[in-house]
Formats: structure tokens, sequence, C-alpha cells
């Protein structure tokens, strides 16, 4: 799991069918699946505070990435820690903070970067990007 330090945390919490769960290492943020009974807002809470250890508050509402052929939403929430012990878990190999300008070069997977720039970019958003 890879985090960008400044200006806060970004994450996604997916809705949908299936749910592609990667390695955390390529991944670059935190995520996974919406369980039955909770809030989108909760999921995404909860799956930094597994893949982590870190307690966060979600900050506010980026926007979508929508894999139309997997049937899958990401819906990416900027967050910001408020507590808890940085920790990986059986959901990461590796936790840390690091510069935005480092992240970058970090994140391989896929359309992870583009995630990135758009939630670092107020004037971008809300956006939504299907694929």
């Amino acid at each position: 799991m890879r985090w960008v330090r400044d200006p806060y945390h970004l994450g996604r919490s997916g809705g949908g069918g299936q749910r592609f769960r990667g390695d955390s290492l390529d991944s670059g943020m935190p995520g996974g699946q919406v369980e039955e009974g909770e809030s989108i807002q909760c999921a995404a809470i909860r799956e930094v505070k597994e893949a982590s250890g870190v307690d966060v508050v979600i900050v506010k509402f980026c926007g979508i990435f929508q894999n139309i052929s997997d049937g899958v939403c990401n819906i990416l929430w900027p967050r910001r820690p408020v507590g808890g012990m940085i920790q990986t878990s059986k959901e990461s190999r590796a936790v840390g903070y690091f510069p935005v300008g480092e992240v970058f070069h970090l994140v391989t997977w896929k359309n992870f970067a583009k995630r990135i720039r758009l939630c670092l970019t107020p004037e971008e958003q809300p956006f939504y990007v299907a694929f």
C-alpha cells in the first residue's frame, strides 16, 4: 500500500457485483468492497483501518472511475489521518507516507496515477471516468 501524504490520503471504496483486489503495493490506494448494510463512506474508512492501522476521516467526495467490463465502480474519497498506528496487515505488504511527487513514480497499477492526479486537482472535481 502506498500513501499520498500531502495534502491528504486518497482512497477508494468499490461497489458493484465483482471486485478486483490487486496487490496493495501496486494499487497505490487502500480500498475494497462495501459490505452488506454498510455505507460507502464507512467502507472507505474501514478499508484504510484494515489495510494500514490508520484511523481516518473523509474530507470530501472527488469522483468515480467505472470499469464497465468488470462491473466495478471505484469511488474516490480524500481522507485525513486522525489516529491509529501505521502498520502492515494481511491486506498490505508495505505501508508508508510519501511526498506527492514521489507517489507518481511508485504507483504502477493501470490508471491509478490518473486517479490520484484528479483527486489532487479540485477544478476537475467531481469527475466521472468510464473505461
